[in-house]
């Protein structure tokens, strides 16, 4: 029987309080107050807690642990997403999956972990003045972070869907490598995105709130952060208000946490929305701008046998080769990896309708997908979205392709394709509402130069939502200093994936986790000697 270290640390006196079981208002107070639990969270929760500082960590998602995670997409969506995993841009032209759950996007990723590129961060060292961080000063944040996640080389030979790429990029020549992971006693199950069942990912959910917990941490889940108070230009305290069911519709009790700092950490599109709702100091117009997704392309293709897309590692093989080609201020580049194929994923994503629609999930287990995630924001026609809010309060992201997107999505679709068929595939189609599929490589590179990719007909999709609250020297370029720290509000700090001034080139979790360790660690020093 696998253990839920979740379940025994509460039976053990682990303070957690599930608002929506609140019967009246509560009132707590800290030395800090964590407001999300993901990457950027929960290492900011584990490192202050360590130096005896007293946390709170408050989450709008539900707590759940292993023994509620059954791999079935019909649970984990609605419990474990933001909107149910269909957040949308506000044009509806790209599906956006967050997570929203104690450990956010780490608990539902599929822990593929890179560290930050060196040309990504020569970029922000340039262009918005972040000298310190170059790559031997962030080694030591990242060898710590891959310590504590178990981020180490996966020795298990790739799944089929894995498999085709690594067979078709060698037969072209483009270099092919395997992807490290964050896991420890993997069962290699491939389906991490529904949170893992055996507690092997190494997420902030079994890693760092665990041990914030275990130091006398307090965590609240199912309360959403609705403001920050201000008072003489300091945040005074945050008022939440408590979640009811999987947690999308508002109680009417309220919590409330004063603290001597505040860390607002969940997530870009939602660590933006709530600076904006708390009228945070934005003197120059920074706050929610510059938020990039990786807007990703997916190439499907029909193997003409089992590929079983469902199982095993889900990440496991990725190819930078149409990155390294690409100056990073040149046309966009794209990076190649290979996600899982779930039905329901499968089917929300793959183009076509009626009994096109129907073949394409009958032939589901004869299908290999492959994605290009594009690298958004290093040349001025690439300046990524705009969280706004709505009238409610919510947040949405505006986020407009352009044509110098439909450039790189057009060499990403050739690409992938030209692969695939290397790779001994039947049938590759595109995912574009005008592609039926193509049969030769001849064939799909002629109809692809032919076709004027779009909005909503070709199918846009992202997992890594950055930026938003971004990291600048000059307070006139972004909304937190090198550290995290706000420009004008001296109490407030920015710990998540909405700092990045541009996309990462990479999936960003460990770019998280270091940052986030060495701005906490910087936070904790500055408290002690305060």
């Amino acid at each position: 029987m696998i253990n839920d270290p979740i379940r025994e640390g509460l039976a053990k006196g682990w303070l957690h309080i599930d608002a929506s079981q609140l019967g009246k208002d509560a009132v707590l107070e800290a030395d800090v107050c964590i407001i999300g639990t993901g990457a950027g969270g929960g290492i900011a929760a584990d490192v202050l807690s360590d130096t005896g500082l007293k946390v709170v960590m408050i989450e709008e998602g539900m707590l759940r642990s292993s023994t509620d995670f059954r791999m079935l997409e019909s649970e984990a969506y609605p419990t474990l997403y933001q909107e149910s995993a269909s957040r949308k841009t506000a044009d509806k032209a790209i599906n956006i999956l967050q997570g929203r759950t104690v450990g956010g996007s780490t608990t539902v990723n599929w822990t593929t972990s890179f560290r930050t590129p060196s040309p990504t961060l020569k970029f922000w060292r340039e262009r918005f003045g972040l000298s310190e961080l170059t790559d031997e000063h962030m080694a030591g944040w990242f060898k710590l972070a891959e310590a504590l996640v178990n981020i180490t080389d996966w020795a298990v030979p790739p799944n089929e869907n894995n498999a085709v790429l690594e067979r078709g990029g060698n037969k072209l020549g483009i270099k092919v490598e395997r992807i490290r992971r964050n896991v420890k006693g993997c069962y290699n199950l491939g389906y991490c995105g529904m949170g893992c069942p055996t507690n092997a990912k190494q997420s902030m959910l079994v890693t760092t709130i665990p041990a914030a917990l275990s130091r006398g941490a307090v965590l609240v889940s199912r309360a959403r952060a609705e403001k920050l108070v201000f008072d003489s230009g300091r945040v005074s305290s945050v008022d939440c208000v408590a979640m009811q069911g999987t947690g999308y519709d508002t109680g009417n009790v309220h919590v409330r946490v004063t603290a001597k700092h505040f860390i607002v950490a969940g997530g870009a599109i939602n660590s933006p929305a709530l600076l904006m709702r708390s009228k945070t100091p934005d003197p120059y117009g920074r706050l929610g701008r510059r938020t990039f997704l990786h807007p990703s392309l997916v190439s499907g293709a029909d193997m003409g046998n089992k590929v079983e897309g469902w199982q095993g590692a889900p990440q496991t093989t990725y190819s930078d080769h149409y990155l390294s080609t690409q100056a990073i201020d040149g046309p966009m580049g794209f990076k190649l990896e290979v996600p899982p194929v779930h039905p329901v994923l499968y089917a929300i994503t793959v183009n076509g309708m009626s009994e096109h629609h129907r073949a394409r999930i009958t032939n589901m287990a004869n299908t290999q997908v492959t994605i290009a995630l594009c690298r958004d924001g290093f040349h001025p026609d690439s300046e990524g979205g705009s969280v706004r809010l709505l009238g409610d309060g919510m947040p949405q992201l505006d986020y407009k392709l352009n044509n110098y997107f439909f450039d790189a999505a057009k060499r990403a679709l050739l690409a992938m394709a030209e692969i695939q068929f290397a790779a001994g595939a039947k049938e590759v189609f595109p995912v574009d509402e005008r592609i039926n599929g193509y049969r030769t490589w001849a064939e799909a590179k002629a109809g692809l130069a032919a076709l004027d990719l779009k909005p909503l007909s070709t199918r846009v999709a992202s997992a890594h939502v950055m930026g938003g609250c971004n990291m600048a020297k000059d307070e006139k370029e972004g909304v937190v200093n090198v550290y995290g720290r706000h420009h004008q509000v001296e109490n407030l700090s920015v710990m998540d994936g909405s700092v990045f001034p541009t996309s990462i080139g990479a999936n960003p979790q460990l770019s998280v986790y270091g940052l986030a360790w060495r701005n906490a660690a910087r936070l904790a020093g500055d408290m002690r000697r305060s």
